[in-house]
């Protein structure tokens, strides 16, 4: 048992928190750069270095894997799987649908047209737009990396289980009449598509990792920038006492700062890392992150020409009101996680 664990463990360091990397970044730093890991320069230019590659690296490997899964689940084969399930069965079902879509809030829009417009039900089609930007197995693996796998499950658990939350109220309340009309009146073509061989699958896969990587590059540097200046530069008595856990609104504060934030989760990743570093509750952290992948600006007003404001508020009050009792309920229970 001690030797499984023993490899376990190896394992988790060099290909997860890729500590060989950790390792060659600080000769880098120290040797060719001449900078000191305890001085703030360069711890940040570490951080900056080190994260960057490594969410690079897992990110390519990743959505390569997820991608030539998917090519077996095109739209319209997902479309006719997910039209045989209602109720709560297919709430989750469409929940756990975007736990393989690597996308972020403002690509799940288009897909969540895709399947309102196919005559899925309104619920099904919610759970999915809720839990396709903020839960995946990438931000699985790489959230694993930075916290480990407990804090790591119990963030895909609980944006599942807000995912099927949200998507069954929306269902309840019957509000279809609140989508817009184009909507459901847009094509929807039901081609089955052709066998793919499996170089298709892996030129496939290529492609979605350049098309993915275009869209999220930027966030990902301008993450990691943040999480550095957090990390090295503010004063931890400073982020204590915005975000501390002695602050009641902390978990509040933190939602509402993520919402004018437009990134993904591999943005977003760097930051909570940074905050964690500096004392910031599990559970503020999170919804921080939740609030940044699911209720950003620019995907509400998308979302705001697909459906009518009663929805749009609906939705949107779902999700906040589900975020806040996620975090302060992480924050109360922290101590499982430590």
């Amino acid at each position: 048992m001690n030797v499984i664990s023993t490899i376990f463990s190896w394992l988790n360091a060099q290909l997860l928190k890729m500590q060989w990397l950790w390792d060659l970044v600080e000769l880098l730093v120290e040797k060719v750069f001449g900078l000191s890991m305890d001085s703030r320069i360069g711890g940040s230019v570490h951080f900056f270095i080190y994260d960057v590659i490594k969410i690079f690296i897992l990110l390519s490997v990743l959505i390569f894997m997820i991608s030539y899964i998917q090519s077996y689940f095109p739209p319209e084969r997902t479309k006719k799987i997910l039209g045989k399930f209602k109720g709560i069965k297919g709430n989750i079902l469409g929940a756990l649908l975007g736990t393989v879509t690597p996308f972020c809030s403002c690509s799940s829009i288009p897909i969540f047209i895709g399947f309102t417009s196919a005559g899925l039900p309104l619920g099904v089609t919610f759970s999915f737009l809720i839990s396709s930007p903020m839960v995946d197995i990438a931000s699985l693996l790489l959230l694993m990396s930075f916290f480990g796998a407990k804090i790591a499950i119990a963030y895909v658990v609980v944006g599942l289980v807000l995912a099927v939350v949200g998507g069954t109220i929306i269902e309840k309340l019957g509000m279809e009449k609140h989508i817009e009309d184009y909507v459901w009146g847009a094509q929807n073509a039901d081609i089955e598509p052709d066998n793919m061989t499996t170089k298709d699958r892996i030129d496939f896969s290529k492609e979605q990792v350049k098309e993915i990587f275009k869209q999220v590059w930027i966030y990902v540097l301008l993450g990691v920038g943040i999480g550095a200046a957090i990390h090295n530069w503010i004063p931890q008595s400073f982020i204590e006492k915005i975000l501390g856990q002695n602050n009641p609104f902390s978990v509040l504060i933190a939602t509402f700062i993520g919402i004018p934030i437009y990134a993904d989760i591999f943005g977003t990743i760097p930051i909570a890392e940074a905050l964690v570093a500096k004392g910031v509750g599990i559970g503020t952290v999170l919804a921080f992150m939740m609030g940044v992948t699911t209720l950003s600006l620019p995907s509400i007003t998308m979302l705001s020409k697909v459906v009518k404001p009663k929805l749009l508020g609906t939705f949107i009050a779902i999700v906040t009101i589900g975020i806040l009792i996620i975090g302060y309920a992480f924050n109360a229970f922290s101590f499982l996680f430590i």
